[in-house]
């Protein structure tokens, strides 16, 4: 499954101005979202003509505007991670405040709404701290991810099982590969659980249609009915991430 990459647009609405990220994708519908550092994104499916983008933002003009003047308040800037105390890093869809603790044994612990580091090192070695953080989300991303998938596989009356893989992909979350193996982005420890669950869905989807069909469609909204709406949730994730 794609994470489409995204063309610069405009939308003229009065004397108003609005730079836009389209990204064309499989799906049927059209999505507008604003992120907290004020990007705007239309999705929409491949195959949607310009008067129908214009149509829809149109229509949604009074909703992006508020959007924008909400975040607007509260813009985020998005900057290169230290790891350090104060920061914020997000698991499984929330977002966490880091606290780094020096300490005789290396340890991570997440406890109210906290993600302590207990660090045998210097609490500013940022490159240590990554280091257990790194291994902390890997197992967490292998119990996690297999759980996803022996839930999403419960849908389906296959004979059996793909083997899961992790693997770093630039601009998939997801991919399908030769009826026996699905590859997850690790990133996507970051969304949320249905986040996971329909990725893996919709990659089990392609043991039966290789294409994004109308057959293949139909077949998603039998096995998981609401995915537009989570796959709109994942994409404003990873506009975070």
């Amino acid at each position: 499954m794609k994470s489409s990459r995204s063309k610069k647009k405009e939308f003229l609405f009065g004397s108003f101005v609005y730079p836009y990220n389209l990204i064309r994708q499989d799906r049927r519908t059209l999505s507008l979202t604003v992120t907290p550092d004020l990007q705007i994104y239309v999705r929409c499916p491949h195959d949607a003509t310009e008067e129908r983008i214009e149509i829809f933002l149109k229509r949604k003009w009074y909703w992006l505007e508020r959007q924008l003047n909400f975040f607007g308040k509260f813009q985020c800037k998005q900057y290169k991670k230290e790891y350090i105390s104060g920061e914020g890093l997000y698991y499984l869809g929330r977002q966490y405040k880091l606290v780094v603790k020096r300490a005789g044994e290396d340890n991570v612990l997440l406890q109210k709404g906290i993600l302590t580091v207990f660090t045998t090192h210097s609490v500013a070695d940022g490159n240590y701290t990554e280091k257990l953080l790194g291994e902390w989300y890997r197992i967490r991303r292998e119990r996690i991810f297999s759980e996803q998938l022996r839930v999403a596989a419960s849908r389906f009356e296959y004979k059996s099982t793909p083997t899961l893989v992790i693997r770093d992909m630039k601009r998939r979350w997801g991919s399908f590969v030769n009826k026996d193996k699905i590859i997850l982005s690790p990133k996507l420890i970051h969304a949320p659980k249905d986040c996971i669950e329909y990725v893996i869905t919709h990659e089990l989807c392609h043991m039966r249609y290789k294409n994004h069909d109308k057959r293949f469609f139909t077949f998603l909204d039998e096995k998981y009915p609401r995915w537009e709406k989570v796959k709109d949730r994942l994409e404003m994730v990873g506009a975070l991430i």
